[in-house]
């Protein structure tokens, strides 16, 4: 498993030698940027596998487009991509057994704590993004 940071030039090399790419970008509150081309895919090996765990948040490959459980995957050039959204909806117990244990300590927070919880921790605060009805976190104001 080779795994890298990105720049056009060190993604395009890695990508057209593998044989499983696994696209995953996120920016908060943002749309994911493209890192891989449709120029990179069309150099791909045929067979090659491509996983955009950023299809949420619009993909991070060029070639990717939204697919469903029911319909997981499309060829591209050759190359099978696999776009779920929602990915962890395939585990619904687990990825939710996951989610409470990642989210219950702030919600305990927030329920004993009320608005002192997020005045208090400026990480708590940094995950708000709407306060009585209006966006407070400024990069998901930038995409509306």
């Amino acid at each position: 498993i080779n795994y890298q940071l990105s720049s056009p030039g060190s993604v395009g090399q890695a990508v057209i030698q593998a044989d499983l790419v696994v696209g995953a970008v996120l920016i908060r509150g943002q749309k994911a940027p493209f890192v891989v081309t449709k120029a990179m895919v069309k150099k791909m090996q045929p067979g090659a596998v491509i996983v955009d765990v950023s299809i949420d948040q619009g993909g991070c490959v060029e070639t990717s487009r939204p697919t469903s459980h029911l319909d997981p995957v499309f060829q591209q050039y050759g190359v099978v991509h696999y776009c779920v959204t929602n990915m962890p909806g395939a585990y619904p117990k687990t990825s939710t057994l996951a989610l409470t244990q990642a989210t219950l300590p702030y919600i305990q927070k927030l329920a004993d704590q009320g608005m002192r919880a997020l005045q208090a921790d400026k990480g708590f605060m940094k995950g708000v993004n709407t306060d009585q009805g209006k966006i407070v976190n400024p990069d998901v104001a930038d995409n509306f």
